[in-house]
């Protein structure tokens, strides 16, 4: 008499489908399930009592998951299995997708201000500012040079749009590996810039109040000449815009031809997959973490991600054969990758920190040496 299989029920937050869409979805798990017939994973319905035992989400509910200790370590599934991830971190989540921030520019408004190449330097960037935020005609008559989303209620607001500026001149937080240190000497000129941008009016209104979601919009819409967003926006700009209005680029550094005091280095941020802490059967999803790792490049694929899977060094043909998509890759292959405050349980203390102190500069005559010495006051605080 055949032994009759025991299903394991195993639920997946519903993200994965607003992520890769129902069909997608259906298939994926359709796939597994063949593959291990014992298991059934299926989409988890709060509605119904049913919470997820696999957890898929980005930056912005990491910090969330983290901070509320719902995430389980996964350290011991790692090392020594197929997922080419590894670190000597408590890892709480394997990336799927990755994608960085770069200088998106609106070639109409930059052409009407006089310029036939985007900016290479941040004195160049303010050049450009100051022309299109000047202008008063045509084009230019409701554009702002650029743009800044500073909401708390956006989860990326200080990566993407504060910390990416530093980055881009070879700023690290993390030199030693033990707690996140400014430099000073090294940083003054960064945050120079970012006070010019808000005292000379440079950029769009409301920077406190708006996301990058609604940036992007605005973008689209004309009314902002140059910003930082993800590579995810690319589709989105490209269904809205067209390719021929807009550009991509590094990140301006400062002008001597590298960073400033490093290499041109980025931030990464991921779509994850991770274990819910209280998952009653943890080795079996772990089983469909693993699973996931091995499906990247078809959610690469999807997403039109870059960099995509950062272990691979052939991309995918989407960004092989796009000219978007190859400058990206590009940009990715020439720079050093930072480490962000991704999975730290602090991060949203230490970037309100950094975004308070940065409104007090704003609005006062502080400099910006006293600035940074005020961050790192509070931030050695916080990690007491």
């Amino acid at each position: 008499m055949k032994a009759e299989i025991t299903q394991i029920n195993l639920y997946i937050s519903p993200h994965f489908e607003e992520l890769l869409g129902k069909e997608t979805v259906e298939t994926l798990l359709l796939e597994f399930g063949e593959q291990n017939p014992d298991l059934r994973v299926r989409t988890a319905n709060p509605a119904e009592g049913k919470n997820a035992d696999i957890f898929i989400f980005d930056e912005s509910e990491y910090r969330t998951l983290v901070a509320s200790g719902s995430l389980k370590e996964l350290n011991s599934y790692i090392y020594g299995t197929s997922v080419r991830f590894s670190t000597a971190r408590r890892q709480l989540a394997i990336p799927l997708v990755s994608f960085m921030d770069l200088l998106f520019f609106n070639i109409d408004l930059l052409t009407a201000a006089g310029f036939d190449r985007p900016p290479k330097t941040k004195e160049e960037f303010l050049t450009y500012a100051r022309a299109v935020s000047g202008g008063n005609e045509g084009l230019l008559e409701n554009a702002y040079g650029t743009a800044l989303s500073l909401s708390f209620r956006d989860g990326q607001a200080i990566p993407r749009d504060i910390f990416s500026w530093i980055w881009a001149s070879g700023g690290d937080f993390h030199p030693e590996e033990n707690r996140p240190f400014l430099n000073a000497a090294a940083m003054s000129a960064d945050i120079s810039f970012l006070g010019i941008l808000y005292r000379e009016r440079l950029l769009a209104p409301r920077i406190f109040d708006t996301t990058g979601d609604q940036r992007l919009e605005e973008f689209a819409q004309g009314k902002i000449a140059m910003m930082v967003a993800s590579t995810r926006a690319i589709p989105y700009f490209r269904k809205k815009m067209g390719d021929d209005t807009f550009g991509i680029t590094a990140i301006p550094f400062s002008g001597n031809g590298s960073g400033s005091w490093g290499k041109y280095s980025i931030g990464l941020s991921n779509i994850y997959a991770g274990i819910h802490k209280e998952c009653e059967y943890p080795d079996e999803a772990w089983s469909f973490l693993e699973f996931l790792a091995g499906k990247s490049p078809l959610f690469c694929e999807i997403l039109k991600a870059v960099p995509g899977v950062v272990s691979d060094i052939i991309p995918g043909d989407y960004v092989k054969n796009d000219p978007i998509y190859s400058k990206a890759r590009d940009i990715f292959e020439s720079s050093a990758v930072v480490q962000s405050f991704s999975g730290n349980p602090n991060s949203e203390k230490y970037e309100n920190a950094f975004l308070e102190e940065l409104q007090f500069l704003f609005r006062s005559n502080r400099s910006p040496q006293d600035t940074i010495n005020a961050i790192q006051r509070r931030w050695d605080e916080i990690g007491r």
